[in-house]
């Protein structure tokens, strides 16, 4: 049996991941699998059930009774945690951050590597994983990697415009020291820090139109698959 086309896209909150990711799995007919939801999975059942975000054995606890899925239904990818539709429950500012607190659990990331790894390699045709340390630790020997970034002030407004569609209103100023510190975080962490691949294909989006991002990608992927189109 051949082994799936695994594309790794790794980056911060903001960067444009997760339309990226969406587009590009529709036109490559590939699987999706977004492991930041994975995480925000955890950080929400830690805080319903009321386990200590830093409580690595209660943690452990936790992971061996979850299970988590994605689904495609119009042209959104679903997260479901234990059956339970929490696409929008994970995306909450404050899941957000407890997302990053979980995160950064050495336990957690060893529970959650075989799920991941298992999630992209159960696609017949490939997969597009995106999050921090797909192309790093996750999927060292993905076929293509991608690291998407672009300014702070950008990522935030992005993130505060999504909130007004929301009906949320949130000062931008909060919005950015949050994101900041979520970044300091995750780039600081001792285990699987946020950081491009070696061998990653690095994008700015800032003032790239996504339509760009997604083709200088796709190009890109059906080069290395041997599909490119003339």
């Amino acid at each position: 049996m051949s082994t799936p086309f695994v594309v790794a896209i790794d980056g911060p909150a903001g960067a444009g991941k997760s339309s990226v990711s969406k587009q590009l799995a529709r036109n490559l007919d590939f699987a999706l699998v977004d492991t930041g939801a994975i995480y925000r999975c955890v950080a929400l059942a830690a805080r319903e059930q009321g386990v200590p975000l830093d409580d690595d054995a209660e943690l452990k606890r936790l992971l061996d009774t979850l299970t988590i899925a994605f689904e495609m239904s119009e042209e959104e990818n679903h997260v479901f945690l234990d059956g339970r539709d929490v696409s929008q429950a994970i995306r909450t500012p404050e899941n957000s951050l407890a997302a990053s607190q979980v995160s950064s659990r050495p336990v957690v990331r060893a529970g959650l590597l075989g799920l991941q790894r298992r999630l992209g390699l159960s696609s017949p045709h490939g997969a597009i994983l995106e999050g921090r340390d797909i192309g790093t630790v996750v999927f060292p020997d993905a076929q293509a990697k991608f690291f998407l970034e672009a300014n702070p002030e950008i990522r935030a407004r992005r993130r505060h415009r999504e909130l007004l569609g929301k009906g949320v209103e949130k000062p931008f100023d909060e919005i950015l020291a949050e994101q900041n510190r979520r970044d300091q975080d995750d780039r600081e962490r001792e285990v699987a820090p946020l950081k491009p691949a070696a061998d990653a294909v690095v994008l700015d989006s800032s003032t790239m139109p996504l339509s760009q991002v997604v083709s200088t990608m796709e190009n890109r992927i059906r080069q290395l698959m041997g599909t490119s189109k003339a």
